[in-house]
């Protein structure tokens, strides 16, 4: 009921706002998107409604509100039984792109508000930030990108809802390249790398809240003769605080994408985590309507 009631919400105040956009640069978009993860500790989907306002080409203001769906594992030793669901941290950002034939580049930065549950994963009780920037060039059929970003916290991405939410200083570096097979359709394929610095501290989304424990160093106790891998610490502790090797991740992911219109867009691939040994399928579908 809250999810649907601040979907109608938003878009019954973008609609108006759409409407009285006209051909000019500036104006009112309404976007939303729906994704999940399915692993071993099973699937995270989140549904994410978003009001933006574009001041002309290259600025952009926008805010929104995550809502969370959690179904562990049945097969897992290390999650509790029964769905969880709840609302996230609402956030909002500022976005700055420059497009040229050379490069094409922009700069976002993301505040979070300590909106969501705690408890159940869905937020630290703090306030985050991410700046991030982006830099693309399209070659014919192939487009290469790359990002780099520091944040106090490690942000969901499009590939990969994670199983929790996480608190300290993290530098994110993503490389790869989009290629267009036919029209609507193209391949992509990135490596990323997460670098944490200083304390961190993980909040499990897969197991409800029963102690909080701390260490120096990533928990290596396991319920039930569970994964090995003592860095998914999300599976055996409803909260850690230890160093920063914890929050250090990287990998590679890749995945098609179909865009039937210019406004519409589904995806789905496979993510490889190597410090979690984790192995994720992911989805998404989004949309787009406004300036």
């Amino acid at each position: 009921m809250r999810f649907l009631c601040a979907v109608v919400l938003i878009v019954g105040m973008a609609m108006p706002a759409r409407a009285a956009t006209g051909e000019g640069e500036r104006g009112w978009s309404f976007s939303g998107s729906f994704n999940g993860s399915s692993n071993s500790d099973g699937v995270v989907t989140k549904a994410e409604p978003v009001l933006g306002y574009s001041f002309n080409n290259h600025v952009t203001t926008y805010a929104g509100v995550p809502f969370y769906l959690v179904n562990p594992s049945s097969t897992s030793t290390s999650t509790t039984s029964g769905s969880m669901s709840g609302i996230g941290n609402a956030f909002t950002g500022f976005r700055v792109d420059v497009g040229k034939e050379v490069l094409n580049y922009s700069s976002n930065v993301e505040i979070t508000a300590p909106t969501g549950d705690k408890s159940r994963g869905f937020s630290t009780g703090r306030v985050t930030a991410d700046w991030t920037n982006r830099f693309s060039r399209r070659f014919s059929s192939v487009t290469p990108f790359g990002s780099a970003g520091i944040a106090n916290t490690v942000s969901d991405t499009a590939f990969f809802v994670r199983p929790f939410t996480s608190l300290g200083v993290v530098g994110h570096f993503e490389g790869g390249a989009t290629y267009d097979v036919v029209s609507h359709l193209r391949l992509g394929a990135s490596a990323y790398a997460v670098r944490g610095s200083g304390q961190q501290r993980i909040f499990s989304k897969v197991i409800k809240r029963e102690i909080i424990s701390s260490s120096s160093s990533p928990a290596t106790s396991l319920k039930g003769g569970g994964n090995s891998n003592s860095n998914r610490v999300f599976e055996t502790q409803t909260e850690t605080v230890s160093d920063a090797s914890v929050a250090n991740d990287h990998g590679f992911s890749t995945w098609f994408g179909v865009s039937p219109r210019p406004e519409m867009d589904l995806h789905a691939g496979y993510s490889r985590s190597v410090s979690y040994d984790f192995n994720t399928l992911f989805f998404g579908v989004g949309f787009r309507v406004g300036k």
